[in-house]
């Protein structure tokens, strides 16, 4: 039986209950044995798709039809520019970069119209740094070109967020080992590390961005259409666990010549090791999809939050300034162990929803 699509000018246009527009069309049969339907007007001349011109159709693991003109999956550049001589603030063009690179844009442009500022090529270094798969691939004294050079399924969403729980884990455990050695080294090494966690869920917020626009990346990378927005949630809360390890660093950095109660530092240990625990077990959970070890994980919170409530009773006999950077450490290890069950409520969620 054959299956063909011919266009009409002609459809129904009905609101769905989201607010998005659905244009209802009728499965027509001609010949006996070909079923036809109409595309959007619209979208044909958008697309300047003419008579005999083929279009290919991908079914979709919940049984929509996705039609694409690109049926040679030809590499689709999305480009961007931007005006340096409205962005000389080295910052302001840095998180314009970003924001560029996480939207999905394949090639960005820097232009002037005199001289582009020394102040500008320090942060578009910076960028290409920090940005997974950026390269200067052309560079004028007026313009300055930057290309996508990584192949998203060639970073699979899974390697990423199990390398970002690797790098965050560590980064915890070395902070408290810093302050329990006095070695202030090792908690600023903890603090560089964290830009890899940043680079890492830029990373996967921009393979998401990428993913929304184009479904058919999502079957060459073998995960379901929704699984993109899942894996950005759970990057998320890794990079804030991230966050409050540089938090727990820098306040060890101003603990480390200060003389500070061996009890206080073992009761922080004991903590940590708690909150890691449930962090440990929020991950390994969501991937083996254990829905009762998740169930489990978060009733550990009750417990963690009692630790650091008797932290707080024991830092009442320590000086203002002692007290407070470890005040500011119990606070980043509970919500380091708050994080983690909220990736245990988010996996219970997930694997209910993906198992219904």
């Amino acid at each position: 039986m054959q299956y063909i699509v011919a266009i009409d000018i002609y459809s129904s246009i009905y609101f769905t209950d989201w607010g998005e527009i659905m244009e209802i069309r009728k499965v027509q049969v001609t010949g006996g044995s070909s079923y036809t339907i109409s595309l959007p007007k619209s979208w044909v001349k958008s697309l300047n798709i003419k008579k005999n011109d083929p279009l290919g159709m991908i079914i979709q693991p919940d049984m929509t039809l996705l039609i694409t003109p690109n049926i040679d999956k030809k590499e689709v550049h999305r480009k961007i520019e931007f005006d340096a001589d409205h962005l000389s603030e080295p910052e302001h063009l840095f998180r314009c970069l970003i924001g560029a690179y996480i939207s999905g844009y394949t090639i960005i442009r820097i232009k002037s119209n005199k001289s582009i500022p020394p102040a500008v090529r320090a942060a578009v270094r910076k960028f290409t740094r920090q940005a997974i798969g950026q390269e200067v691939v052309e560079e004028t004294p007026v313009s300055i070109t930057i290309k996508d050079i990584l192949n998203p399924e060639e970073m699979p969403f899974e390697n990423s967020i199990k390398r970002m729980y690797v790098i965050v884990r560590g980064m915890h455990r070395d902070v408290i080992n810093a302050l329990k050695n006095r070695d202030k080294s090792l908690a600023e090494d903890a603090i560089a590390r964290d830009d890899e966690v940043d680079r890492l869920h830029w990373l996967i917020a921009r393979q998401q961005n990428i993913i929304s626009k184009d479904l058919s990346l999502a079957q060459r990378m073998g995960i379901a259409m929704g699984a993109g927005t899942n894996y950005f949630l759970i990057s998320k809360i890794i990079e804030r666990i991230g966050d409050h390890a540089v938090r727990i660093a820098k306040n060890v950095v101003d603990l480390i010549d200060k003389d500070l109660d061996e009890k206080i530092v073992h009761a922080l240990e004991v903590a940590s090791n708690l909150a890691l625990e449930m962090f440990d077990k929020s991950i390994r959970s969501f991937f083996e999809e254990d829905l009762e070890a998740v169930n489990k994980n978060i009733e550990s919170l009750s417990r963690l939050a009692s630790q650091c409530r008797d932290i707080d009773t024991l830092i009442l006999q320590h000086e203002g300034g002692v007290a407070i950077s470890v005040s500011q450490i119990v606070e980043s290890i509970k919500r380091t162990g708050e994080y983690s069950a909220d990736l245990s409520e988010y996996a219970i969620n997930y694997l209910i929803e993906k198992h219904v």
